[in-house]
């Protein structure tokens, strides 16, 4: 029995070092790659606007609540004018490029829309299960928050204006 209990209990500590290492380890933007929309410019951390926050948004073109963030956001962007918006995704150029069009994203400069191909890199630096996954910065492009799902706007356009 107090082997058990003993076993049970490391498992738990042994989960809660781990959980402590994830948020841990994320405190930095990832070290990412992108083809962007439209102009198929491959874009990284070092090419972002330096003592300016970041909202890094991990999505998909496909994903129902994802739409509905732009939507949202399309809104409210005055809410969002004053931060960098690196949206990536794991989904052919295409489609990236179909969803910068139908969203008009190319009245926000603010955004930048692209894709890692199939490296997965930000999926795995995140552990994303759902998006889209949104990860905010301050200026010094250090860990605000992170959402694994989308938040109400009203909280997500108040965390970006603390950064």
């Amino acid at each position: 029995m107090m082997k058990k209990l003993l076993f049970i209990l490391s498992l738990v500590v042994m989960a809660g070092c781990t959980q402590a290492q994830n948020k841990t380890s994320i405190q930095n933007l990832p070290d990412y790659h992108i083809v962007t929309a439209p102009d198929s410019a491959t874009r990284t951390p070092a090419t972002l606007k330096k003592n300016k926050p970041v909202m890094l948004v991990y999505f998909s073109p496909d994903c129902g609540h994802c739409q509905q963030l732009m939507y949202e956001m399309k809104g409210q962007m005055k809410s969002f004018k004053d931060i960098q918006i690196v949206m990536v995704s794991a989904v052919d150029y295409k489609l990236i490029k179909g969803f910068y069009r139908d969203f008009g994203i190319s009245t926000y400069p603010n955004i930048t829309v692209g894709t890692e191909g199939n490296s997965y890199k930000v999926l795995q630096y995140y552990n994303v299960k759902m998006t889209p996954y949104i990860a905010i910065y301050n200026h010094q492009h250090k860990l605000l928050k992170a959402y694994e799902k989308a938040p109400k706007l009203k909280e997500l356009a108040a965390m970006v204006k603390k950064a």
